[in-house]
């Protein structure tokens, strides 16, 4: 993860929390105590936003010393220690709160991501993640995406076309669709083209577009899942993404019809936080 890009959300992070100061530490704690705490995982999971936590440390108190145990991305179990931090005892009880926050909800979406992953194994299909995303958070989660074993989609509406219905407001029909397509790829030759179907003529049409690099099977029912993969053949292109109505109860079902790519928008826009707690040691 990109911590430096995300100073900004640190900063106000821990000045929505402290404000005018930590009544509670300068008045309750000793300004001398030396303490040593562990970031502990309180379930099973996928761990995401160590260096966001490390970072709010060290911004409070840069002279904490802090020890990152596991690494983002690694499944832990129960009682594992995932980070120590060690230093004044203030300090880490003002950082606790706005360190666990992050941690906890990217650790979420990184297990939820591994659950998604985990129900397709042995699939040709893929998970992604969707724009769904927490204002200001995108990147984070994202991150969080790919440590949960998750692929991403495109981060915002400037590195990949997706024309949808509600672009396609012309009466132009498909040589429209085509000409701006064209116009979009002598503009922008890098960028990928992806169009959503939810109807199988749809999907018939859009093959024979050779300028197209995916294919967004919108809300549609196993069986024309099915038929769309079957009408694209043996070609690898464009590639298919199912989308809509996907939960862990539907998501192998999907998979199993052949398509490359299912989105997934609970991934990062209903997810529940990681149980994850801060323990001091006792000598």
């Amino acid at each position: 993860m990109n911590v430096d890009a995300y100073e900004w959300l640190i900063e106000k992070a821990l000045k929505e929390d402290i404000g005018t100061g930590d009544l509670t530490a300068q008045y309750f704690v000793p300004a001398d105590r030396q303490a040593t705490a562990l970031l502990v995982a309180r379930q099973a999971g996928v761990i995401a936003g160590t260096s966001l936590a490390e970072s709010v440390f060290r911004k409070v108190d840069a002279g904490l010393e802090i020890t990152v145990m596991i690494e983002d991305g690694a499944r832990v179990a129960p009682g594992a220690i995932v980070m120590k931090i060690a230093g004044a005892a203030r300090s880490i009880l003002t950082a606790e709160r706005t360190a666990l926050n992050f941690m906890q909800r990217l650790s979420g979406i990184a297990t939820q991501t591994y659950e998604y992953v985990k129900a397709v194994d042995g699939t040709h299909a893929r998970i992604l993640d969707t724009r769904k995303t927490t204002p200001g958070w995108r990147a984070l989660e994202k991150a969080a995406v790919v440590c949960g074993g998750g692929t991403n989609h495109r981060m915002g509406l400037y590195d990949r076309v997706m024309v949808k219905d509600n672009h396609l407001v012309s009466e132009g029909g498909m040589e429209e669709l085509r000409q701006s397509i064209r116009r979009l790829l002598a503009d922008h030759p890098e960028v990928e083209v992806e169009l959503e179907a939810d109807r199988l003529e749809q999907v018939r049409a859009f093959l024979t577009m050779e300028e197209v690099d995916y294919i967004l099977l919108d809300n549609m029912s196993l069986d024309e899942l099915r038929q769309a993969v079957e009408m694209r053949g043996i070609r690898t292109r464009p590639m298919l993404e199912a989308s809509g109505g996907v939960s862990l109860d539907t998501v192998r079902s999907i998979a199993k019809t052949g398509v490359d790519f299912i989105s997934v928008g609970a991934l990062t826009h209903s997810v529940k936080a990681m149980d994850l707690a801060l323990d001091f040691v006792t000598s």
